[in-house]
């Protein structure tokens, strides 16, 4: 076997390989395209009304949405690429790379979203929590504690490295843990 042959065989992907990536492609850019729309709507109509609770419930609803795509692509690649049975690991492994590739899109739209669009987010952010502080009856060393808390919070979303970091870990933790219990359900030794 001369050493082309040998490295294409070592560093060639398997047909279940390029299966694979197919299914986490598409359905990642699916689930990333339905969360990251349904964000930009959200942000927009709930920053208006400077109701972030709202947009958060709202907002949390619309990754549970979205990653039900998590649970359609490991399932497909189980049943239509893996003679239907996948491991625990593989399943695990798939969803993984189907949440990574939905919430680098969602990252990548929320910093369209906050830069193009919201600059001024949190400051209408701060301005709503420090009200329902006030509302909620603290007292004033409280409340300092909260505005300081507040802008410590708005300096370091001056950083976009920071808004970066902060926004994948609004998402994927989420995902992480859809893509957990879509494995367990769906990991199958013995095709049916």
């Amino acid at each position: 076997m001369s050493a082309k042959k040998l490295l294409r065989s070592i560093f060639a992907p398997s047909p279940k390989l390029i299966q694979m990536k197919k299914v986490v492609l598409v359905y990642g850019i699916i689930a990333g395209l339905i969360v990251t729309i349904m964000m930009a709507f959200s942000t927009g109509y709930y920053c208006s009304k400077g109701d972030f609770e709202g947009g958060m419930i709202y907002g949390y609803s619309a990754m549970l949405l979205s990653f039900s795509m998590i649970f359609v692509g490991i399932k497909t690649f189980r049943d239509k690429y893996n003679g239907g049975t996948i491991n625990f690991g593989k399943a695990f492994k798939t969803g993984l790379f189907i949440s990574l590739i939905a919430s680098t899109i969602y990252v990548i739209g929320w910093l369209i979203n906050y830069y193009c669009f919201i600059p001024d987010f949190m400051d209408k952010y701060a301005a709503a929590m420090l009200a329902k502080a006030k509302a909620s009856g603290i007292g004033a060393a409280e409340l300092e504690k909260k505005a300081a808390q507040m802008a410590k919070m708005k300096e370091w979303y001056k950083n976009p490295l920071f808004v970066i970091l902060m926004t994948y870990v609004e998402i994927l933790p989420v995902a992480v843990v859809v893509t957990l219990i879509s494995s367990l359900i769906l990991k199958r030794k013995t095709a049916k």
